[in-house]
């Protein structure tokens, strides 16, 4: 899928057997779907369909490896809030997106228009990729504030144990 291609969202909910494939995934993401079926009590048919309607979905966007940032020499991570300018919101972006150190971007509302989490190896490191930052066409004013820990790592499993 490229940046700019949007899948149609659902509104059917996640059923139990859905909660539970994820859930198990979550957990152990190099499963294959024969064992995943043998742990769930399904037939390989009916895990493997599933997962084929959870990507269509777009519910299930990938397997990507989990990575410690900081194991990688990121250790630091900050937070920036930016104002830019009225309709560059797509070039904006795209500039943001060719700076490596640029984990993601979300446009918000309130205070600023995009707010983008990003990582350095140090505080020098960070200064030189903020002014990167501040060099795109379109970038106006920016805030940023640095992660002193992660109290919540991003996770879903809450809202799958919701479902079991």
């Amino acid at each position: 899928m490229t940046s700019g291609e949007q899948l149609e969202h659902s509104d059917q909910p996640l059923d139990l057997l859905d909660a539970r494939l994820l859930l198990l995934l979550t957990d152990e993401p190099r499963l294959g779907v024969l064992e995943c079926s043998r742990r769930l009590g399904v037939a390989r048919g009916t895990v493997q369909a599933r997962l084929d309607r959870l990507l269509g979905r777009g519910v299930l966007t990938g397997f990507p490896p989990a990575l410690d940032l900081a194991a990688m020499g990121y250790a630091l991570t900050a937070f920036a809030v930016l104002e830019i300018a009225q309709g560059r919101r797509q070039g904006v972006s795209e500039g943001l997106a060719a700076i490596n150190e640029v984990c993601e971007v979300h446009a918000t509302t309130g205070q600023g228009d995009l707010f983008v989490r990003m990582v350095a190896r140090s505080n020098a490191d960070l200064q030189r990729v903020i002014d990167e930052m501040v060099d795109v066409p379109g970038v106006e004013r920016l805030s940023t504030s640095i992660a002193l820990s992660t109290p919540v790592p991003p996770r879903v499993r809450p809202l799958l144990e919701k479902i079991t």
